[in-house]
């Protein structure tokens, strides 16, 4: 599986486009946020003949759905994220106003998914892990065939999302990096929301908030 990644938005978040060598591809939290990142989006798909085939979000704050209207409507593609994030996705309007944005309104989540579904394109799977805590209904994409991680705000180099957002709750966060994250083999790769690649096995040692 190959793995491209965009950095968006005035809150510098990845964007992630997986595909494998039938083309098919997905995308992942979509933070496009203006008509030059859009393009840089559509241009890397067009330019590797690319067919998008599923629009997914890791979680629902605003910098990661920016885009989530506009890759919705290019690729006639359904929404799929985890029904705990729906408030945090109807929330978009205020706070796009808060921070003096202007966030298009996301469109409804066509599919719900849950811990343990497996999410299937071309000849690729992603498994769905649960890690509630950063927000209601933060998932992370599990590669257990090419060992890697898509954990959204999750886990970061170093650090581990903020929870002092609605809806963030700091111990059920760490409970779950600790409880399911950690159950990976040292070398999976993490593809966080924001900042560089790591890896559980650096994260194991070196991550001040999860130190045994």
């Amino acid at each position: 599986m190959y793995i491209q990644a965009f950095t968006f938005n005035p809150f510098s978040e990845n964007t992630y486009i997986l595909y494998d060598d039938t083309k098919e591809c997905v995308i992942i939290d979509p933070g496009c946020s203006n008509e030059h990142e859009r393009q840089e989006l559509t241009d890397f798909i067009k330019e590797e003949e690319l067919k998008p085939v599923k629009l997914l979000n890791t979680h629902c704050h605003i910098d990661h759905v920016f885009g989530n209207t506009f890759v919705a409507k290019k690729y006639n593609l359904g929404l799929e994220m985890h029904k705990e994030d729906l408030q945090t996705l109807h929330s978009l309007p205020q706070v796009s106003h808060l921070y003096g944005l202007d966030a298009e309104e996301s469109i409804e989540p066509t599919t719900f998914l849950n811990e343990g579904d497996i999410v299937k394109f071309g000849s690729s799977s992603l498994e769905i892990l649960f890690v509630p805590g950063h927000s209601p209904g933060s998932i992370c994409f599990v590669s257990k065939d090419d060992k890697f991680i898509i954990g959204g705000d999750v886990l970061f180099h170093g650090s581990i999302g903020r929870t002092d957002l609605p809806g963030g709750d700091h111990e059920l966060l760490l409970s779950g990096i600790r409880e399911k994250l950690f159950l990976l083999e040292d070398d999976f790769a993490v593809f966080s929301g924001h900042g560089p690649e790591t890896s559980i096995g650096f994260e194991k040692k070196n991550n001040p908030f999860l130190a045994v």
